[in-house]
This record gives structure tokens, sequence and C-alpha cells, in this order.
């Protein structure tokens, strides 16, 4: 039987330990920036999760790692990162190269308890982390321009959680928030660094790519490494 009782006050207790300011001077250019992304194989069995590595400015893929592992836990809404979190770390040991930076494809603080995949593994890790979320899971926001670069803080009891972009025109929102160790401006600051006219940053982008096994990223993956 799962206690999730424990696991959420485990979140709550936990989410004081994030970092919610920049850790690194105002000079920082990370050299290597990573893209993490989890997903599930046979019927939820399977934990499958991909770590790409990019060189930065030119984003070019210079390693990544695949995991996949036995499932620990259950599909729980607002535990997932118990769920998610194993595997990215098997997938991370096996790294050569460890980056400057990390991007996470959950969220960061934009959670009920302020505590997502991207905060949770960021902080196993001790690396400055950014949660780059495809939807949004708690939180308000204003209405988002048509504009690429558009934003609105996105807000949750009275509290700022994230910044909701636009990314591309005629594309869905991205909910960005803080990881671990970085400012929510700094985090929007360096996703917006790694676009390259896609919805997602090249970071998550690759992961999610390798991850899913497409086959413009096998191609690439086979030319350049």
């Amino acid at each position: 039987m799962i206690d999730t009782k424990a696991l959420r006050q485990e979140q709550i207790e936990t989410s004081r330990q994030v970092i919610r300011h920049d850790v690194f001077s105002t000079s920082f250019t990370p050299k290597l920036i990573a893209g993490a992304d989890v997903g599930f194989e046979d019927g939820g069995a399977v934990t499958r999760a991909a770590i790409a590595v990019l060189q930065y400015p030119s984003l070019e893929l210079i390693e990544y790692q695949i995991a996949r592992i036995d499932t620990v836990l259950p599909y729980i809404p607002g535990l997932l990162s118990f769920r998610e979190y194993p595997a990215l770390m098997v997938a991370w040991q096996k790294l050569r190269l460890r980056p400057d930076l990390l991007m996470v494809d959950g969220q960061g603080i934009a959670h009920p308890r302020r505590f997502g995949i991207a905060s949770h593994f960021g902080l196993l890790v001790d690396v400055p982390t950014i949660g780059v979320a495809k939807s949004r899971l708690c939180g308000e926001h204003a209405p988002v321009g048509d504009a690429p670069g558009s934003r609105q803080p996105l807000v949750d009891r009275g509290e700022q959680i994230g910044v909701v972009l636009r990314s591309k025109k005629r594309c869905n929102l991205l909910y960005i928030s803080i990881g671990h160790q970085i400012s929510i401006n700094s985090a929007v600051f360096w996703v917006e660094q790694c676009m390259k006219g896609y919805r997602l940053p090249e970071p998550t982008r690759w992961a999610d790519g390798i991850a899913s096994n497409r086959p413009f990223f096998k191609q690439t993956m086979q030319k350049n490494l």
C-alpha cells in the first residue's frame, strides 16, 4: 500500500530546500545544457528516461543517454516526480559529460506543493534546473498574445509560480518554472536562448525526440555522434 499522504508531506517539506534564485554570477554562460524527458512503455510497466547534452551556443548534440527501468510507482496525480526520477537518475549516472544547466520536460515549482519533477530532480543532481512543461498543472494567467515571445505570469494562491510563454506563433503555450538554483527571469531567458524556431527549446526537444525514437532525431544522431 502506497502512503500517498506521506509522499505529499515529503513534497511539502523538501520543497523548502529548493533554491529559487540564481546561484551563478551575472556573467554565467553555460558550456553544456542538457534536456531531460520521461515516458512510459508496456502500458506503464517500464519507465523510459532520456537525457540529451547540447553544446552552447551552437546547440549541437554531443551526448545522450537512455535508461529503461521497471516502473516503481503507479500513476498518482501530483506525485508524478516519484514515478519519474528513478529512471532519470539512471540516465544521469550514465552521462560522461555533466551539464552546467538542465531543462526538464515537466513542472518545477509550478506544482500544487511546489515540487514537480524539475525541482525534485534538480535538487537530487545539484544543478541549476528549469521546468519546461507543455501543459498547466495549477495556477492562472491572463491571455497570452499571439506574437512569439509574448508572456504572462503564472500565479497560484497569490504567488507567482512561473511564466507562460508563447514560444512560436500558432503553437500551444509553454509553462516555464523554477526547478532549482535559478530565478524565474533567468529560467525564461535561457529557454529563449535555446530556441531554434520550434515550440520547444532544443534541449527538451532533443530529449523528447530521442526518447520517442523519432526518425529525424535518429538520423541526426547517427550522423553527428
